[in-house]
């Protein structure tokens, strides 16, 4: 992935302005490990753990008519793990002591899965388009067309309208 290091660096200024994050990753939904910052923690692991949470949650959100997901929180004895939505592709999950400010997790992990899912995107955006085959020759332009070349349309006489209401009610119109 092309925006690796820069996801790093914003997994890293996350855990800089959040100090009770014990661990930060940014995965695929489809489980597969893009960047990781987790000491102690399998991250192909928690990768996969993480895409199948999503699922059910994506599947709880819609089948309640909640929207599109957002966010996961699991609340632990000893902590807490944050899932957050990053764009088209990509999850954010973090793990968190027990005594992190709640709100202060939610409003940074929300900023950071903005901008994870933006450089995420983008990167696969142009791999896509990187990916996508040229053309060989220039494509070929049509002539503009002729009066002689354009088709001709005739006109049908439309059926007289008759009135579904009495003549002279306001709401009938004569076409």
């Amino acid at each position: 992935m092309a925006a690796e290091a820069e996801v790093m660096d914003e997994l890293r200024r996350l855990r800089s302005r959040v100090p009770q994050l014990t661990g930060a990753l940014a995965a695929s939904v489809d489980g597969l490990v893009l960047v990781q910052d987790t000491p102690g923690i399998e991250p192909e692991t928690l990768a996969a753990l993480t895409a199948t949470a999503l699922s059910v949650a994506v599947r709880m959100a819609d089948a309640t008519g909640q929207g599109d997901f957002r966010e996961l929180l699991v609340r632990g004895t000893y902590g807490y793990v944050a899932t957050y939505a990053a764009g088209r592709s990509a999850v954010l999950t973090l793990l968190a002591q027990d005594r992190v400010n709640v709100g202060r997790l939610h409003l940074e992990g929300r900023r950071a899965g903005l901008r994870i899912g933006e450089l995420v995107d983008a990167a696969a955006d142009a791999e896509r388009a990187q990916a996508a085959p040229r053309p060989t020759a220039p494509p070929t332009t049509k002539p503009a067309p002729t009066p002689t070349s354009m088709p001709t349309r005739t006109r049908t006489p439309r059926a007289p309208r008759t009135p579904s209401t009495t003549p002279n009610a306001r709401t009938t119109t004569d076409s």
